[in-house]
């Protein structure tokens, strides 16, 4: 059954590998370098033609344009054509020869919150150095002979930035491990509502009446786990091919316990699985169940908190963050990662995907329910066909008498 339906096959196959090397290809990169920025040079100065030179030196931008006008540069920001616009003003290098301060002004959109932040930080550090190298000069100017001691003047703190968990500050490595739980939580569900929906098509046959569940048997709770076992074991390896080849190809850290993993992983995936059920056994019809799975799922990755901290969520973003279970596996694959947290720790969130069992119990229900229903169809159609049977002997005799 599951081969011969190419989009079931091709669910628990190949196509959660393919969206995987995908998402890497995208991020594969890691750091993003050489952000086009322009520039408006007011002051056509030797300082303004090095400060240029500071900006483009930055692995983050490149100045790939020069601007005769405030005018021509902001049109080109609003283009799209750069990200970032750098006016510098005239009598940039009079004014800094006096002891003035004079403004240099960076233009950039910060919707783009990314590159908004990258560029923002590249500026600010590109200028820092232009600053550290005139207070330099003029602490050497002032009577400073030795050069270390005239730069400990002009830059007396500095500041290090050493991350804990992403050394490298790796874009693929902070993002990945999210998206892909995100988009395999929608893939579990999607594709087991496919296969109860196939196990109902092939049952329903040429039979008129809506919702055939005779596949379900006298022992629909047997029926139920025996269909979508062999599921949970593809799922299962799925998700054992992802922590692979994030951690062991990739070489991605990984400081905590692949037991622990592993078995949050089997939780999630029967989560899923009984969410699913629920949102196809309820109203019988795939489409449904196909709308809800994805107006359910499909923000996922909004809502793990990985991109925006959980704790400045509100209310209503925390409710629909507990009923997906994406989010609790995440909460134990972040903290044995990172943090590599004993069985203790992790006990919280493992608890809160046996709380989905919930819904096993619920499909249980349901599928019984449905069983039954089928069955009382079964003997009123028998007792229909009788009465017939009964009615066309009647007439026979009536038309011999």
């Amino acid at each position: 059954m599951l081969w011969r339906d190419r989009w079931l096959a091709a669910m628990v196959s190949w196509l959660p590998i393919l969206l995987f090397v995908f998402m890497w290809g995208i991020f594969s990169a890691g750091i993003a370098r050489d952000l086009p920025i322009g520039v408006v040079d007011l002051d056509h100065s030797a300082l303004s033609r090095q400060l240029t030179r500071d900006y483009d030196a930055s692995p983050t931008m490149a100045v790939t344009a020069s601007y005769g006008s405030v005018e021509q540069g902001s049109q080109a920001l609003r283009g799209g054509e750069i990200y970032a616009l750098v006016v510098i003003p005239s009598e940039l290098e009079k004014e800094t020869l006096r002891g003035m301060a004079p403004t240099v002004t960076a233009f950039y959109n910060s919707q783009f919150i990314l590159i908004g932040k990258l560029i923002n930080s590249a500026v600010m550090q590109a200028q820092g150095t232009l600053n550290a190298k005139i207070n330099t000069l003029q602490n050497m100017a002032a009577g400073v002979d030795v050069p270390l001691q005239a730069l400990g003047q002009a830059v007396p703190v500095r500041s290090q930035i050493t991350p804990l968990y992403n050394s490298n500050s790796h874009y693929g490595q902070f993002l990945l491990p999210a998206i892909i739980p995100a988009m395999w939580q929608i893939a579990i569900v999607i594709t087991t509502i496919m296969a109860l929906s196939a196990e109902t098509r092939r049952a329903n046959g040429n039979t008129a009446w809506p919702g055939q569940t005779s596949w379900l048997g006298q022992t629909p709770i047997r029926a139920l786990v025996g269909k979508l076992l062999p599921y949970t074991g593809l799922f299962m390896l799925q998700g054992a091919l992802f922590l692979w080849g994030m951690y062991v190809l990739l070489g991605w850290p990984m400081h905590g316990h692949w037991s622990i993993l592993l078995l949050a992983q089997c939780l999630m995936v029967l989560a899923c699985q009984g969410m699913a059920c629920l949102l196809y056994l309820v109203p019988l019809d795939a489409t449904k169940a196909m709308s809800f799975a994805a107006g359910l799922t499909a923000p996922a990755f909004a809502f793990v908190g990985v991109t925006f901290p959980a704790t400045d969520m509100p209310g209503f973003a925390l409710f629909w963050r507990a009923l997906l279970p994406a989010t609790h596996y995440l909460d134990v694959q972040i903290h044995q990662v990172n943090h590599g947290q004993d069985w203790y720790q992790a006990m919280p969130q493992l608890a809160a995907l046996l709380v989905f069992g919930v819904t096993w119990l619920l499909a249980f229900a349901r599928v019984k329910q449905l069983a039954a229903s089928h069955a009382q169809h079964d003997v009123d159609k028998k007792v229909k066909v009788n009465v017939n049977l009964d009615l066309n002997r009647a007439a026979q005799q009536e038309d011999r008498a």
